[in-house]
């Protein structure tokens, strides 16, 4: 569905260089810390930003050659976007009508009436949960095969946030649609999406399945003794600690088998992120 083959994009005080894939039928996330490149490399993959090198793929064609009708195929949420307030949800079918010849106006009415969304009240009424629902919900509503959001449960209560995703879900059934998703909360990441790409000044620092990410990954405690003695040739990362070092494997059993005594921990995608970013090669 999407390819990025070294896309670059130059400012005066960051500069991208990124490559990744989602192929059809599968939910891919896009992780980092605020500033890292994942709006940018969204934007890029729209065509609101103009790579200075690379390549870009949707649907199997070169960026150049996608068509209007190509584009009626993505679905998007961007975290600096919105409706003007002063509209309501019933002001939209039309335009969503128009805009999209497969828009699916009874279904998006029922899911409307389904997340309490009301259809005579202004947008600016809304609550941040409200508007974060409705975003998602006209994204999916004209029958996309890729979803791209950035950051679409920012800010929501744990009920809000399960609903947009239960609506994702949803979304998937099919089976050949796609998700590029951005988000902050790891636990939605984790029970979610297929395979991660961390991404950090502008690269891309990892990429791997969810499943092996949560069960062969892991955080090491060791002392300035025991870290003397180890093998090493599984560790990814170390920082320093008072007690002394917290370690990143991707080879967890391994030390599970063979150095019991090490305290070993399971790790979550949070801690991945810290120790990649902030920790020092061996």
């Amino acid at each position: 569905m999407i390819k990025l083959d070294q896309i670059e994009k130059k400012y005066s005080d960051f500069q991208l260089n990124c490559s990744l894939e989602v192929p059809e039928g599968c939910i891919s996330a896009l992780i980092g810390l605020n500033g890292a490149g994942k709006s940018t490399t969204f934007k890029t993959i729209l065509g609101l930003v103009f790579p200075d090198g690379g390549s870009i793929e949707l649907f199997g064609k070169q960026s150049e050659k996608i068509t209007e009708k190509d584009k009626e195929q993505i679905g998007v949420v961007l975290s600096d976007s919105g409706f003007s307030g002063y509209l309501k949800v019933e002001d939209l079918i039309p335009i969503l009508r128009s805009l999209y010849p497969s828009f699916e106006e009874s279904a998006f009415l029922e899911k409307c009436q389904k997340l309490e969304l009301p259809l005579n009240k202004k947008i600016k009424e809304f609550s941040t949960g409200m508007k974060a629902k409705l975003k998602v919900l006209v994204a999916i509503s004209h029958n996309a095969r890729l979803l791209i959001l950035d950051e679409p449960t920012a800010g929501l209560d744990v009920l809000a946030r399960e609903q947009i995703l239960d609506m994702l879900r949803e979304y998937m059934i099919p089976g050949d649609r796609s998700i590029l998703i951005s988000s902050h909360i790891s636990s939605d990441l984790e029970g979610f999406c297929d395979d991660l790409y961390l991404i950090h000044n502008g690269k891309i620092l990892l990429h791997e399945d969810t499943d092996i990410l949560l069960s062969e990954y892991g955080i090491l405690k060791v002392t300035e003794e025991q870290y003397q003695q180890m093998e090493k040739r599984y560790l990814l990362k170390k920082k320093k600690e008072a007690f002394g070092y917290c370690l990143l494997t991707n080879q967890k059993q391994f030390y599970q088998e063979n150095a019991p005594e090490l305290t070993i921990e399971k790790g979550t995608i949070d801690e991945l992120i810290t120790m990649m970013i902030k920790g020092e090669e061996l």
